[in-house]
């Protein structure tokens, strides 16, 4: 763990008015990948170019879009931005535009930041987000269940029985809230759901899983437990959203009070309001072995990135520095965009509920790592993704979900 930092030692911790050494006419160039914090990112840059005199013009990618193809595209026809958003396991398409961010102080603010394969800091962490299973207090308080206790399968199994028996008491659908058709949804189930696989229960050091997967190889062992936990979702699933159900199906099956748990994270925060939901809500350990595991999956989805040709590289560092670091940036990004900071000097805390409950989980250092990023490009929708749908539609059993996700791990 690094040292906090409380003293203004970061160049975004200065007042914005002080910034003015870098103000142009040309606006600097910022295309964010995450369409929820459009308006957010919008607003801080209007204050910035007032405070500053430098413009910055976001472009914001809406879900579904090939970021990376996108991105592809801007570099072919000479036109990259100047900050751009990657993760993980794009890193090798983008590794050789970033540029190196090593000498930055704000790496001694955060445990999150990105270092390439020559050991360099390329990314700059915005957010931290938790992989879990996301529960409706309500419906768990109506039920006589305590969300604390659900730190094993067995407890889970006994959670779901009981709520099921009670479905027409507690006026709902469904238990679980789950879409597995590989089409959509391949990053839910290949990235998000196969993440517990990979890390769920192991210390953030531990990199076996992630390592023997990246080799062509699997736990046959953990994967039978993972697949016990993945049927128990499914069974205890609405059908219809679990076989051909798009990703507003599932949310909205549970945002409307219709299902106690859902298999997403706290990115649907922004989303509730839409639905009006006020329930309580926060997310459980995603258990899935007979061991008691009680933390949640945590870390920076992805990183902000500045392109090693842009003509303004100063500019871009010194607005992201503004952005995660002065009190205007952090207000935006922690209690109007409800992110969880990843930066230890913020003591802002975010007002959404699923972020909100993702606090004491990182308070307390039981959190697990985000290795599924690390997966090789592409094999949740070429692969794994298409094996889920299979066993959701029961064309495939248990040994028959554990001996495909060896097959097609070996041969990706």
């Amino acid at each position: 763990m690094k040292k906090r930092i409380v003293v203004a030692v970061l160049t975004g911790a200065m007042a914005m008015s002080s910034m003015t050494a870098f103000a142009s006419e040309d606006p600097i160039r910022f295309v964010n990948t995450k369409i929820e914090i459009d308006a957010q990112l919008k607003a801080f840059a209007e204050k910035y170019e007032a405070e500053t005199g430098q413009a910055v013009k976001i472009e914001s990618f809406g879900g579904g879009v090939d970021v990376n193809g996108e991105l592809k595209k801007y570099y072919a026809a000479g036109n990259m931005p100047d900050i751009f958003a990657f993760a993980n396991d794009s890193y090798v398409s983008f590794k050789d535009w970033l540029e190196d961010l090593s000498d930055e102080e704000w790496i001694e603010d955060t445990d999150y930041e990105f270092y390439g394969d020559d050991g360099c800091v390329y990314g700059m962490p915005f957010a931290l987000e938790g992989i879990g299973l996301a529960y409706n207090k309500d419906i768990l308080d109506k039920a006589g269940i305590d969300p604390s206790t659900l730190t094993n399968i067995n407890a889970y199994r006994e959670a779901f029985e009981k709520i099921d028996s009670m479905k027409d008491e507690l006026g709902i659908t469904a238990v679980c809230s789950v879409a597995a058709e590989s089409g959509q949804m391949y990053w839910s189930t290949g990235n998000h759901m196969m993440a517990v696989y990979i890390s769920q229960g192991l210390d953030r050091s531990d990199k076996s899983i992630i390592e023997m997967e990246k080799a062509g190889q699997i736990d046959e062992a953990r994967m039978g437990q993972f697949a016990d936990w993945v049927k128990l979702l499914f069974d205890y699933a609405d059908p219809n959203v679990l076989i051909s159900g798009t990703y507003d199906d599932q949310l909205a099956l549970w945002a409307t009070g219709k299902a106690a748990f859902i298999t997403q994270g706290n990115w649907i925060d922004p989303s509730l309001p839409a639905y009006n939901a006020t329930f309580d809500c926060g997310l459980a350990p995603a258990a899935f072995s007979e061991e008691d595991t009680n933390g949640i999956l945590v870390d920076a989805p992805s990183y902000w990135g500045i392109y090693n040709e842009s003509d303004k590289i100063d500019e871009a560092k010194e607005f992201l520095n503004a952005l995660i670091s002065s009190e205007e940036g952090q207000e935006i990004l922690v209690k109007e965009a409800g992110m969880v900071s990843p930066y230890l000097s913020c003591e802002l805390e975010p007002e959404t509920p699923l972020a909100k409950s993702m606090i004491p989980y990182i308070k307390e250092g039981r959190t697990y790592a985000w290795d599924w990023l690390n997966q090789k490009e592409g094999i949740a929708q070429n692969a794994t993704g298409a094996i889920f749908e299979l066993y959701a539609k029961g064309q495939i059993d248990k040994d028959g979900f554990v001996s495909m996700m060896a097959d097609e791990i070996a041969n990706y």
